[in-house]
């Protein structure tokens, strides 16, 4: 103990003598450690908001919009519009490997729905009962629509969490009627949606009597539907599979993708994936190489004071002490000066982090956030490295002979 203290109190001397040097060098360190934790946490930033992305809509699943062919074919023109109705919804609904399916038919801009005095614009979805798996739809009051709703031409809807606080104002909104566009409608059911606000500012109908109701004839906007088989191969098998339906079925190229659009959601997870994973590693190299930077300097700096200390470990060997308490000396300070501006640049990380995510709630980048556990393996880490950054001077020390050391001017 008494040993430690007098070594703590050396190095505090030595310090004193060396003011800018030791801070600039605690500051290298400090600076590799703080930007470590805030590049991991930015990449966590990243991940949370396109996660955040995927959590709105299934990951094992496929969308499918109509476009215009650009491709000549079988005599065929190029520029033929590409249009799907409720028979191409049916068809595809009895094809192999599809779990959940559901059409959408939207009516978007100024829609006016009122429910007594109160009225708003909000958007409108006519759609069949699966797309509440399609949406990650969450229910918190009533029901969604059903497949009675949909073959009786039903004027039900369920609504968003946000038109109801829109509407309502608090009042029980399941069993009364808004009116959308003049149209009385019953309200089914509430729902929230884990895509965020934008989502639940919707109004579902059943598909079938939005067409009736709003004169959308059997039109499809759109297919969507979920796999059986949701591997990366599997999803890529049935996008082509479903390519080729519709080429069939319109007379269009296979190839001529502007004729259709195929969203493959699980291509896409496994890309986001691969580039986050991606993102991950170059965060770490740079992140460590900035560490190593900084021990590389506590490594010179060490050897520096080493040099200049010559003659006062010469004299205390010619006193007698032993290599080790040269070693442990020399050792000590550098793992103090690497632990202590370590310690700043953890704290400092993690402080700006707390800033961060309090201000990115939402979009691409949200709640930036590094976890503890692989922070302070980090500065483990570096206290380790300042261990050995602190061993091959220390030994340098250990090896000055007491007389070569008395004839240094």
């Amino acid at each position: 103990m008494i040993n430690l203290f007098d070594n703590l109190q050396e190095i505090f001397e030595t310090v004193k003598k060396n003011k800018l040097r030791t801070a600039l060098t605690a500051f290298s360190v400090s600076w590799g450690l703080f930007m470590l934790i805030i590049l991991l946490g930015a990449g966590r930033g990243l991940r949370n908001g396109f996660e955040e992305n995927f959590k709105d809509d299934a990951i094992n699943s496929i969308w499918v919009w109509p476009g215009q062919t650009s491709i000549p074919y079988k005599g065929y023109a190029s520029g033929r519009e590409i249009s799907f109705t409720n028979q191409e919804y049916d068809l595809l609904k009895r094809k192999d490997g599809i779990d959940k399916i559901t059409g959408r038919w939207g009516r978007w801009g100024e829609n006016n729905i009122t429910y007594g005095k109160e009225y708003a614009n909000f958007n409108i979805r006519s759609v069949h009962p699966d797309h509440k798996y399609l949406e990650n739809t969450q229910m918190i009051k009533g029901r969604y629509i059903n497949e009675t709703d949909i073959k009786e031409f039903r004027k039900v809807c369920t609504i968003g969490l946000l038109v109801e606080q829109a509407l309502f104002k608090g009042k029980e909104s399941v069993g009364e009627y808004i009116g959308v566009n003049g149209i009385p409608f019953e309200v089914v059911g509430v729902f929230e949606d884990a895509g965020g606000q934008g989502e639940m500012k919707f109004i579902y109908l059943p598909l079938t009597t939005g067409q009736r109701v709003f004169n959308g004839g059997n039109t499809i906007h759109q297919i969507m539907f979920t796999l059986e088989d949701g591997s990366p191969e599997g999803a890529a098998t049935m996008a082509q599979k479903t390519r080729e339906f519709f080429a069939e079925r319109f007379h269009f190229d296979p190839a001529d993708e502007n004729a259709l659009f195929v969203n493959n959601n699980v291509e896409e997870f496994k890309m986001f994936n691969t580039i986050m994973g991606g993102i991950e590693v170059f965060v770490w190299i740079i992140g460590i190489g900035t560490i190593i930077a900084g021990i590389v300097g506590v490594s010179n700096i060490m050897l520096i004071s080493v040099n200049e200390r010559t003659k006062e470990i010469g004299v205390r060997k010619a006193l007698g002490a032993k290599p080790s308490s040269i070693i442990s000396m020399i050792m000590t300070e550098s793992i103090i000066t690497t632990a202590f501006a370590g310690y700043v640049g953890l704290v400092g990380g993690i402080f700006l982090l707390e800033l961060m995510s309090t201000n990115f709630t939402e979009g691409n980048f949200r709640n930036p956030s590094v976890d503890l556990n692989i922070a302070l393996a980090a500065f483990g880490l570096l206290v380790a490295a300042g261990f050995l950054a602190g061993f091959i001077p220390a030994r340098r020390a250990a090896s000055i002979q007491p007389v070569e050391a008395l004839k240094e001017e």
